[in-house]
């Protein structure tokens, strides 16, 4: 793996790794078979490592579609982006794209429009959260910011390049349908909602059906599996019992992070783990960078 040019995600997401870059590319492996990433989320470590032949995927449609379209058709999602970046935001204008883009849901209309409404809407929602209801709606409110940029055109056309010419497989699906087929030699990199902290900071919700402690549960038992199997995995999550319970003898490395995502604007900084069943600390030369703390248990 290694980086042919500078990309970024083209959303902002949930517990999205662009803060701590360094520190999960010093605990990647040197080299591997093909990375696979179930949970892509904004992509942040795909992008800083842009392997070949990678498998990224995840069970939000929306998000899926975003990538789908920008490989295939980025010059139409960057010109519906800038038309609507064109007017000014305001609290109706936001409700009416909302609306628009709840139509495309209900329908099941997956298209370029309706990724670049998706990525109009993370950058004039609060926070850039995306949640949805139970019916599935999106229904975070505006951030109350006019003037956005939602696109830069060449992160865009950029990403669709390296999806292409990396010949990047996208799937809409669960994390174990998504990696059916890593072999021995292969690495996973797991970073699926996290175990809340407590019971009020659950609120990354992204689909309708949300990720259970029992879907947390079927998680480990397969990264268990992979393991097993001779596959290189690191995982994330919140520094919480119940994770350290659940990857009870693999490596653990402890970091103090800053969360870019919180229900309440504060308590932005907190601990995190990144669990492995290799060295990490033999994996990638480097010192971790920004002030981050490191532990090994």
């Amino acid at each position: 793996m290694r980086n042919r040019g500078y990309l970024k995600p083209f959303v902002k997401w949930a517990g999205g790794k662009g803060q701590l870059i360094y520190e999960l590319e010093s605990l990647c492996p040197a080299s591997c078979g093909r990375y696979f990433e179930p949970f892509i989320g904004g992509g942040a470590l795909l992008f800083d490592l842009q392997p070949g032949n990678a498998v990224i995927g995840d069970v939000n449609s929306q998000l899926i579609n975003a990538y789908l379209q920008i490989r295939d058709r980025p010059d139409e999602v960057i010109e519906y982006a800038e038309r609507l970046d064109a007017v000014p935001c305001t609290k109706e204008h936001f409700c009416e794209q909302r609306d628009r883009y709840n139509l495309k849901i209900a329908s099941g209309t997956l298209d370029a429009e309706c990724a670049g409404l998706m990525i109009w809407l993370n950058k004039h929602c609060f926070n850039g959260l995306y949640r949805v209801n139970r019916k599935g709606m999106f229904n975070v409110p505006w951030n109350r910011r006019a003037k956005v940029r939602s696109v830069d055109p060449e992160i865009i056309r950029s990403t669709s390049e390296y999806l292409r010419e990396q010949h990047v497989e996208i799937r809409n699906a669960d994390f174990e349908e998504t990696c059916s087929d890593v072999k021995s030699g292969d690495f996973v990199y797991f970073d699926s909602p996290y175990v809340p902290v407590s019971v009020t900071a659950n609120f990354t919700k992204y689909a309708a059906d949300g990720f259970t402690m029992a879907d947390h549960e079927r998680l480990a038992s397969f990264v268990r599996e992979l393991d097993r199997r001779g596959v290189m995995i690191m995982l994330s999550n919140n520094d919480v019992p119940e994770v350290r319970r659940l990857y009870a003898g693999f490596r653990i490395y402890e970091l103090s992070v800053a969360r870019l995502i919180s229900c309440n604007g504060g308590g932005r900084t907190g601990e995190e783990v990144v669990v492995t069943n290799y060295d990490g600390r033999r994996a990638r030369c480097g010192t971790p960078a920004g002030g981050c703390s490191l532990k090994i248990f």
